[in-house]
C-alpha cells in the first residue's frame, strides 16, 4: 500500500531516520528540528500529512456538495452560471492536488498544489471582474481573462523552467490575493444595502484574511499530526460553503433581474 501512493524504500528509510533524529534531539533537550523546511509528521497508513490531507479532501467535498446544490438551484440561463461553475471546478481541482500533495510530497505533487492554488486565486479575481464589470462590458472581461491566463502561464513557466522560488511564489500569490480581497470588499461595501446577500461575501473575504494569519504560526505539530497549516485548511471548510451560498443567491438575483428587463422590453 505504500508503493501505490508513491512511497519508495528510500523514502521509508528517510522517514525512519527522521524520527531517530527527532528522538535524539529531544533526548538531548534540543528543539524539534525541521527537515527540508518541514516539521516532522507521523504518517497514517500512506498519508504523509494525514490532518492536512483529510482537511483538503473535506474542502473538496464541501465544494462538490455546493456545486451540486448550485446546479439544482440555479438555471443555466443565469448570467453568472458559466463563470461560477468554472470556478467550482477550478476549486475542486486545486483541493484534489492539495490532498495528493499532503498524501505524498514529491516534486510533481508540490508544483501541482502550488500552481492550482494560484489558479484558484486568479479565477476568483476573474469571477469578481465578471460580476462587477463583465456583465455590462463582456469585451473587458474577455480581455482581462486573456491577461490573467498570460500571467498564469508566465508564473508557471518561470517556476517550472527557470527556478522554483518559494519567496517569489508567495509574494505573487499575496499580491494577487490582495487585489482579490480589495476588489470584492469594495464591491460588497458599495452594494451592501441594495443587495443584502453580499454580506455573505463580505464575511467570506474577512474570514479568509483573518484565517490566513494561521499560516504565520509556526510550531511543531500537535501529536505530530496537527500543525498551523492543517488548522487553516480545516477552518476554511465552512467558508467555502458560505461563498457558494453567496454565489447561488447572487446568481438567482441576477436571473430575476434579467427576466424583469426582458419583460420590460
Amino acid at each position: 500500500h505504500f508503493s501505490v501512493s508513491g512511497w519508495t524504500c528510500q523514502d521509508d528509510c528517510k522517514y525512519e531516520c527522521m524520527w531517530v533524529t527527532v528522538g535524539l534531539y529531544l533526548k538531548e533537550g534540543h528543539k524539534v528540528p525541521q527537515f527540508h523546511g518541514k516539521w516532522p509528521f507521523s504518517r497514517f497508513l500512506f498519508f504523509q500529512e494525514p490532518a492536512s490531507a483529510l482537511a483538503s479532501f473535506l474542502n473538496g467535498l464541501a465544494s462538490l456538495v455546493m456545486l451540486c446544490r448550485y446546479h439544482t438551484s440555479v438555471p443555466a440561463s443565469s448570467p453568472m452560471y458559466p463563470t461560477c461553475v468554472a470556478f467550482a471546478w477550478v476549486s475542486l481541482n486545486a483541493w484534489f492536488w492539495s490532498t495528493v500533495f499532503h498524501t505524498k510530497d514529491t516534486d510533481l505533487t508540490e508544483k501541482m498544489d502550488y500552481f492550482c492554488a494560484s489558479t484558484v486565486i486568479l479565477h476568483s479575481v476573474y469571477l469578481c471582474c465578471v460580476r462587477t464589470v463583465g456583465l455590462q462590458h463582456p469585451a473587458v472581461a474577455s480581455a482581462f481573462r486573456a491577461l490573467l491566463l498570460l500571467m498564469l502561464t508566465a508564473h508557471v513557466s518561470y517556476l517550472s523552467l527557470v527556478h522554483f522560488d518559494y519567496g517569489y511564489n508567495l509574494a505573487a500569490n499575496v499580491a494577487i490575493g490582495l487585489v482579490n480581497v480589495v476588489w470584492w470588499l469594495a464591491w460588497c461595501l458599495r452594494n451592501r444595502r441594495r443587495l443584502p446577500h453580499v454580506r455573505k461575501c463580505m464575511v467570506v473575504v474577512l474570514l479568509l484574511q483573518g484565517l490566513s494569519l494561521l499560516e504565520l504560526l509556526d510550531f511543531p505539530p500537535l501529536f505530530w499530526v496537527l500543525d498551523a497549516h492543517a488548522i487553516w485548511h480545516i477552518s476554511t471548510i465552512p467558508v467555502h460553503v458560505l461563498f457558494f451560498s453567496f454565489l447561488k443567491d447572487d446568481s438567482l438575483y441576477l436571473l430575476k433581474e434579467s427576466e424583469a428587463k426582458l419583460k420590460l422590453d
